[in-house]
């Protein structure tokens, strides 16, 4: 199912089709996140997960951070792309929906790779030891707690990693001054924010909901 507020559902197909193929273990849990409704909506769309397989191959991820699970399918897909011995932290705060991840990502074997923290996240990321260098982050949560996401991330990225944000367009409503919901508000000043950071070099993409690319200098 599409995922872009860009793209007709003909596009979308075919985008796929000249892609690498989407394999059984990510089809598999895509299909029953759909089953889920609505809700499903909150899954990355399958080129994404292609895209942050790709990333963090070309980065040559040890550790990643994701904020933001659901069911899993982006973390499997950042854990598919790690360098022997990576380790992918995932943070999220809903028991039910990554009971989903766990059980694809068993199946997919990479559950050797995951390390799943129910908590919220940002007290997650402000507990890792001293020293702590992340390659790879992926931010895919709560709105309004994206500032603070990304303030404790960019000094854990050593130079050259990478930091990844999704719905960073909002489907299309960042630019809709009669929006005005906490949310909506909260990406506009994110987006803002991170264009601002003489630290990063940024690029948004408009993939699926809108994708910004941070690398860190």
């Amino acid at each position: 199912m599409p995922k872009s507020f860009l793209l007709s559902d003909e596009i979308h197909r075919y985008l796929l089709a000249s892609s690498t193929p989407v394999e059984d273990r990510r089809r598999a849990l895509i299909e029953e996140t759909a089953e889920l409704g609505r809700v499903a909506g909150m899954q990355v769309a399958p080129e994404q997960s292609l895209l942050l397989t790709m990333l963090t191959r070309l980065v040559g991820v040890r550790l990643a951070v994701e904020v933001g699970t659901f069911t899993g399918l982006s973390a499997l897909s950042i854990a598919i792309g790690l360098a022997p011995g990576g380790r992918l932290l995932c943070c999220d705060i809903n028991e039910d929906w990554t009971a989903v991840a766990r059980r694809h990502w068993a199946e997919a074997g990479l559950a050797d790779r995951i390390d799943l923290v129910i908590a919220p996240a940002a007290e997650t990321i402000a507990a890792l030891p001293a020293g702590t260098v992340v390659d790879l982050a992926f931010i895919d949560g709560d709105k309004p707690g994206y500032a603070t996401y990304w303030d404790l991330l960019v000094p854990l990225l050593r130079p050259g990693g990478l930091l990844i944000v999704d719905n960073v367009l909002w489907a299309g409503k960042v630019i809709d001054p009669a929006v005005t919901d906490p949310d909506t508000e909260a990406i506009r000043a994110f987006n803002a924010k991170v264009a601002a950071d003489p630290r990063m070099e940024t690029v948004m993409l408009p993939v699926s909901d809108g994708l910004t690319l941070a690398w860190k200098q």
